[in-house]
């Protein structure tokens, strides 16, 4: 094939070296003297040439073996590999041992983007394996995956197909940051530093949940926001995952990512190719900072299906619960739109039976009863007030006590020897069943078609238990936990299309199923239930590490806390939720006009720092987060606005707090302050600060910054 001339994406004849050159960063790898991918190099830009003397020799002692095998580029089980394999098989006679070689490869430029293949195909079996790699060379990351083939005439059995290894170089320390958290409690910061062993972050429970999270970060233990070397990747995969970070004795670390293989297998029929999901990694010489950067960049202009500015929403769960009608709810849009709500959403309880969680969960017909006029009576009076209208639906789960479990109890997963276990007083649909999946996307085209809903609430609230398919192969159940993924973005895939002016959210149990695999799909996405203005800083922090504001959906609720009885004040919960989608989720019927009249001050507010917040950089200000102070900073692409806010958990002993330097401005630039006189350079604000006038327990303040 003839290779296309490309700008990132080098191959060295010669020596058989691939480099791929992204704008800050250099990943190498090549073809050894035994016909095997071998990682050189990943870190600062270095050239090619640079790279040649890493290019080892290997003789034939174990020693020697055993080093090669854990450097390679994506390893296949067998051999001598007996670190995390990238891929493990089995053939049809039998044999569980994979003896992959280089084939070819192809360099490709589509709708301005470089891609790598390399095939690599078994000395005696007809297997094949691809291995991707497209570039984004303005913000140092590779997309990275795998394909599968089986190009021979009998069926082979896949039992671990990973999407990529990513080998990190050597450091004196090894130190992985992560995510890990509950229900309630999403997002939570951790760290550790790897010794020899695995480090293992992985979801069994049928989607990504709020345990853990698929994405890491690994450093020498040093770097901080803004310094440092970081080396960082994230999965596309929104079903049971598994990220391991593995430190051999030869103090090699590498960090294997993809579906995770426990209690899975997928047969691979004549002719057919399986593809993994996408493994994203990327490198940094500047910090966590520019890290978190990089990946909200990229998940704005490769991931999320829409550029539309998220809007302003209410959320008329906690005033109602499952007490829904046509009369509250329209009294509740009155409210909303007097404080500039754009989008009214109506929760959980507006269809079938359903006037608790026990029953009505699965029958999609508006219920007559709340509604005697159907949807369209309060979306027209909501569109009359200015807003747009939307809806909750959870199309995944079934109540037993509904008409749809009544007629298909054989839809949900179930093993027919045991019981079936209710979460919530749910079970979960099989909805890779053709006559499943086709119920779900009959009902939401209805529901879609008949009425002027611009927004979905997808919510999801069961794991999968009991995985049994009924009526699939015995010897293919263990397919299970993919293809419920796989009809899931098949779902969300056709109702985008055909509903292109409807906008989703990815809500599942709190904060869960969140990752770059749905967010394809999601315009925005639900981090916790805990809306409590203080817990939601920490929870947001960590959201940010690895997705961007703009998908983060923030609600302003009640002065006392439901989950901890935590007062704060309405200016501290709306500068809580303003940093990412603002939304509001309390009751409207006991708010005053007073709080009715500040929040729409606040709102306004919000909508004109919106573009700095929802496409802006973010910087995470932690200079002062051992004194209780929480800052982040949103800055324009141009560096010519700013808006920064902090918050105070407690004030130590009355001590006033040192002043606040921001980043990102542009140093000769001159800036005013909203609000206060004098004029400051960029290199003044950056490297002496701003004062942080903030008092007492829970006070929080927002700061505008624009260029003079």
């Amino acid at each position: 094939m003839k290779q296309v001339k490309t700008l990132a994406i080098k191959y060295h004849e010669q020596h058989r070296i691939f480099a791929i050159q992204t704008l800050q960063s250099s990943y190498v790898f090549a073809l050894n003297d035994r016909g095997r991918l071998q990682h050189l190099y990943w870190g600062s830009p270095v050239d090619l040439a640079d790279c040649i003397p890493l290019l080892g020799t290997w003789s034939h002692s174990s020693f020697d073996a055993e080093v090669e095998r854990e450097r390679e580029e994506y390893s296949f089980w067998g051999n001598l590999v007996y670190t995390e394999p990238s891929l493990k098989a089995t053939m049809p006679d039998g044999v569980r041992d994979l003896v992959m070689k280089y084939s070819e490869h192809r360099i490709t430029l589509q709708e301005g983007q470089e891609k790598l293949v390399i095939i690599l195909r078994d000395e005696y079996y007809p297997l094949e394996t691809q291995l991707s790699y497209t570039v984004i060379p303005e913000l140092d990351l590779i997309e990275r995956s795998a394909q599968i083939v089986n190009t021979g005439a009998e069926k082979m059995v896949l039992e671990n197909v990973q999407s990529a290894a990513w080998s990190i170089p050597y450091l004196q320390d090894y130190r992985m940051t992560h995510v890990t958290g509950k229900w309630s409690g999403e997002f939570q910061l951790r760290d550790t530093v790897l010794s020899e062993g695995k480090k293992v972050l992985e979801s069994r429970r049928g989607f990504t949940d709020s345990h853990a999270n698929p994405w890491f970060a690994i450093d020498n233990g040093q770097a901080t926001e803004a310094t440092g070397e970081v080396w960082f990747g994230a999965l596309a995969w929104s079903g049971n995952w598994r990220i391991t970070a593995e430190k051999t004795a030869f103090n090699l670390v590498k960090v294997t990512g993809g579906i995770n293989d426990f209690d899975s297998e997928w047969v691979l029929g004549a002719g057919e190719s399986f593809e993994t999901p996408v493994f994203v990694g990327g490198y940094t010489a500047d910090g966590f900072g520019e890290m978190s950067r990089h990946l909200h960049q990229y998940q704005y202009d490769y991931v999320i299906p829409s550029q539309v500015p998220r809007r302003v929403l209410y959320n008329s769960w906690e005033a109602t619960y499952f007490d829904v009608n046509v009369q509250d709810q329209m009294a509740l849009a009155e409210r909303a739109a007097r404080m500039g709500v754009e989008l009214f959403v109506v929760d959980d309880g507006w269809f079938g039976g359903r006037n608790h969680d026990r029953a009505g969960l699965g029958d999609w017909f508006v219920n007559p009863e709340k509604f005697p006029n159907g949807l369209s009576e309060l979306i027209r009076k909501v569109q009359d007030l200015g807003m747009e209208f939307g809806i909750w639906v959870e199309p995944e789960a079934v109540n037993p006590d509904s008409d749809l479990y009544r007629e298909h109890p054989d839809w949900v997963y179930h093993f027919p020897t045991r019981g079936r276990t209710e979460l919530r007083n749910q079970l979960l649909l099989n909805i890779s069943k053709p006559e499943v999946k086709r119920y779900i996307l009959d009902f939401m085209a209805q529901l879609l078609t008949n009425h002027n809903i611009s927004f979905m609430k997808w919510d999801m609230n069961r794991t999968i238990t009991e995985p049994g398919m009924k009526d699939h192969p015995l010897n293919q159940q263990k397919e299970v936990w993919i293809r419920h993924v796989r009809a899931l973005y098949e779902i969300w895939a056709e109702l985008r299309e055909r509903f292109p002016q409807v906008a989703f959210e990815t809500c599942a149990g709190g904060g869960s199923r969140i990752d770059l695999g749905i967010l394809r799909y999601a315009d925005q996405a639900w981090p916790s239930d805990n809306t409590d203005a203080f817990d939601r800083l920490s929870i947001q922090e960590g959201f940010s590490y690895a997705y961007a504001p703009k998908l983060m959906t923030c609600w302003v609720t009640e002065e006392v806390s439901g989950m901890n009885k935590r007062i704060t004040s309405l200016k501290y919960r709306f500068h809580s939720a303003m940093m990412g989608t603002l939304g509001i989720g309390s009751n409207l019927n006991r708010w005053s006009d007073g709080l009715i009249e500040e929040s729409a001050g606040y709102i306004k507010q919000y909508k004109e720092i919106r573009p700095l917040v929802q496409y802006g950089k973010q910087y995470r200000l932690d200079e002062w987060k051992r004194q209780g102070v929480m800052a982040v900073q949103y800055i324009g692409q141009d560096a010519a606005e700013s808006v920064v806010f902090a918050f105070l958990h407690s004030q130590h002993l009355g001590e006033p707090l040192p002043r606040l330097r921001l980043q990102g401005l542009n140093p000769l630039k001159t800036y005013v302050i909203e609000g206060q006189d004098g004029e400051w350079s960029g290199r003044a604000l950056m490297n002496i600060g701003i004062d942080l006038p903030l008092r007492g327990d829970f006070d929080s303040l927002l700061y505008r910054i624009r260029e003079q």
